[in-house]
C-alpha cells in the first residue's frame, strides 16, 4: 500500500513537471525540456557560454531555456538585444525572484531589486556619484591618488607580481574613498576581508552549484557548497554595518563627508514613509555600490595587463603615444584621452576580450510582450548575451582577435562601434560606467608611463582562457614589471 502511495505520488510530480515546463503558445523555440531539470542538461554547468552559442545556431538569436520551472529566454547580437534592452525597456527591466542572489540580498538595493524602491536608489546613486566627482575633475584626483600609491607598490616589488588581488585592493579603495571618505593600506583587515568574500561570491554566483540551487528548489535543503555564499554575504554586510555605525557617531545632517554621510541624510529626510531608505537597504546598497565598483575594474585591468604582456607591439605603440601627449607633464587627466586614440581603442578592446559580464545581469518581463516576434509572458527570465554581441562578426572588424582596430577608423581616429555593450544597455546600464571609464584610463595610462610589462619567460604559453562566474576573469598568472628607462 505504501509503495502504490510512493508511486503515485512520483508519477503527480512528475506530470506537475512535464505539464508546468510546457512551453507557451508562440513561446520561442528551444531545446526539449526534462522533466525537474529544465534544460540543464544541455548546459555545461561550470561554463554554459559555448552551448549557449551552439542553441543559437540551432534555434536563432532569440531562444528558450528553462531553470527547472523557470522560464527563460535568451538574446543574442546586438539586434535581439537591442529590442529587449532599450526599444521594450520598460517592460524588460525587471529583476527575476525566487534566486539564490536575490535571496542573500533580500531584494534590496540596487541591483537586484526593481519597482518604485529601485527607481529612488538608481535616481540617488546616479546623483550622489556625480555630487562626489564622477565624470569631474575631484573624481580624477580620487583615482589619482590611488594609483600613486599602486604606482609605489609596484617601484617597492619590481620583479615577478601577483596581481590577482592587487588590482581588486586598488579598485576597491577608489569606491571606498567615495563610500566611506576613506582609503586603505593594502594590508588592512577590513579591506582584505571585504576584497576576499567579494571574490568567494562572485565565483559562487554563476557556479553550478548555485545553478542548480535555482533551478531545482526540492535540494535547497542539502549543504550545497553555494550556501557559502550566505556566510560571506553575512561577514560583507556585518563590516558594512560596522563602518555606517562608526559613521553615525560624526555624522552632521546636511553636510555629508561621503555617500554614507548622504544616505543617513536621506533617511532622516524620508523617514515619515519609513520603507524606500532605511538603515536594511542601506547596507544592501552600500555593498553592491561596492561590488560593483571592485571586482568589474580589476578584472578589466587583469584582462588587460594579460594581453599587453603578450602583444608587446600594442603596449610599446601605446606608451609611444602617451610619452607623445604628456610630455613633461607630471600627471595625466581623462580630457588626455581625446588625444591618445590609440590607447582609447587599446582599452576599449581589453572591455571587449574581458568580456567581464558576459550575461549581464538576468532581466524579467514585468508584463506580457513581444520579441522578435514572439511572445512573452510576464515574469519570463530575459538574459542578455553580451558575448554574442561582443564577439559578433557583423559587428567587428577582428571578432575573435586582440585587435586595437577594432576601435580604429581608417583615419586612425577612435570610434566606439553601436556593439560595445560591456555595461549592458537601457535602463539598468551600469550606474557606474563613467567611473569605471575614468579608472580604466587613469590606472593604465599612469602605469603605462612608469612601467613596463612582460610576459615572464619561465610561464609557459600564455592562457587566454576567461574563468566563468558572475564577473569573468582570467586564469591567474604573473608579470613581471620593470621600471621603464627615462
Amino acid at each position: 500500500m505504501l509503495g502504490s502511495l510512493i508511486l503515485l505520488w512520483m508519477i503527480f510530480i512528475l506530470l506537475f513537471f512535464l505539464f508546468r515546463n510546457q512551453r507557451p503558445k508562440n513561446f520561442p523555440p528551444g531545446p526539449p525540456l526534462i522533466p525537474f531539470f529544465g534544460s540543464l542538461p544541455y548546459l555545461d554547468l561550470v561554463n554554459p557560454l559555448n552551448d549557449l552559442r551552439t542553441l543559437s545556431e540551432r534555434y536563432g538569436k532569440i531562444y528558450s531555456i528553462y531553470f527547472g520551472s523557470h522560464k527563460a529566454v535568451v538574446l543574442n547580437g546586438m539586434q535581439a538585444i537591442k529590442e529587449g534592452l532599450v526599444t521594450h525597456s520598460a517592460e524588460n527591466s525587471g529583476r527575476p525572484t525566487g534566486f539564490m542572489i536575490n535571496d542573500i540580498t533580500e531584494g534590496k538595493g540596487v541591483i537586484l531589486n526593481y519597482g518604485p524602491v529601485w527607481k529612488m536608489h538608481r535616481r540617488f546613486a546616479l546623483m550622489t556619484l556625480r555630487n562626489f566627482g564622477m565624470g569631474k575633475h575631484s573624481m580624477e584626483a580620487r583615482i589619482l591618488r590611488e594609483t600613486s600609491y599602486l604606482t609605489s607598490y609596484l617601484e617597492k616589488n619590481a620583479g615577478k607580481i601577483d596581481p590577482q588581488i592587487l588590482f581588486q585592493k586598488a579598485t576597491s579603495n577608489i569606491i571606498c574613498s567615495i563610500l566611506y571618505g576613506t582609503r586603505y593600506d593594502y594590508e588592512d583587515k577590513f579591506l582584505e576581508l571585504i576584497v576576499c568574500c567579494i571574490t568567494r561570491n562572485n565565483k559562487i554566483f554563476n557556479s553550478c552549484w548555485a545553478m542548480i540551487y535555482d533551478s531545482l528548489p526540492l535540494l535547497r535543503f542539502l549543504p550545497l557548497p553555494c550556501l557559502k555564499a550566505y556566510e560571506n554575504y553575512k561577514i560583507l554586510k556585518e563590516a558594512t554595518a560596522a563602518q555606517v555605525s562608526q559613521h553615525k557617531k560624526s555624522w552632521v545632517q546636511g553636510k555629508p563627508r561621503d555617500i554614507v554621510d548622504c544616505y543617513l541624510d536621506e533617511i532622516e529626510k524620508r523617514k515619515d514613509d519609513g520603507f524606500s531608505f532605511n538603515e536594511s537597504q542601506q547596507l544592501i546598497f552600500l555593498l553592491d555600490l561596492h561590488m560593483a565598483g571592485t571586482d568589474t575594474t580589476a578584472s578589466t585591468l587583469l584582462t588587460t595587463f594579460l594581453y599587453l604582456m603578450t602583444h608587446p607591439d600594442v603596449q610599446e605603440r601605446c606608451q609611444k603615444e602617451i610619452d607623445e601627449v604628456l610630455g613633461e607633464k607630471e600627471q595625466t587627466s581623462f580630457e588626455d584621452r581625446l588625444m591618445m586614440p590609440y590607447t582609447q581603442a587599446m582599452i576599449h578592446e581589453a572591455q571587449r576580450v574581458a568580456n567581464t559580464l558576459p550575461l549581464s545581469i538576468f532581466h524579467a518581463a514585468t508584463e506580457d510582450t513581444r520579441l522578435m516576434g514572439y511572445d512573452i509572458p510576464k515574469g519570463t527570465l530575459i538574459i542578455p548575451n553580451l558575448t554574442s554581441v561582443l564577439s559578433e562578426e557583423t559587428q567587428w572588424k577582428f571578432p575573435h582577435d586582440f585587435n586595437p582596430s577594432n576601435f580604429l577608423n581608417d583615419e586612425g581616429e577612435f570610434v566606439k562601434p553601436e556593439a560595445f555593450i560591456p555595461f549592458s544597455a537601457g535602463p539598468r546600464l551600469c550606474p557606474g560606467e563613467g567611473l569605471a571609464r575614468m579608472e580604466l584610463f587613469l590606472i593604465l595610462v599612469t602605469l603605462l608611463r612608469r612601467f613596463e610589462f612582460i610576459w615572464p619567460k619561465d610561464a609557459g604559453v600564455p592562457d587566454y582562457t576567461l574563468t566563468f562566474g558572475a564577473t569573468q576573469t582570467p586564469k591567474p598568472f604573473r608579470m613581471d614589471v620593470r621600471l621603464r628607462a627615462n
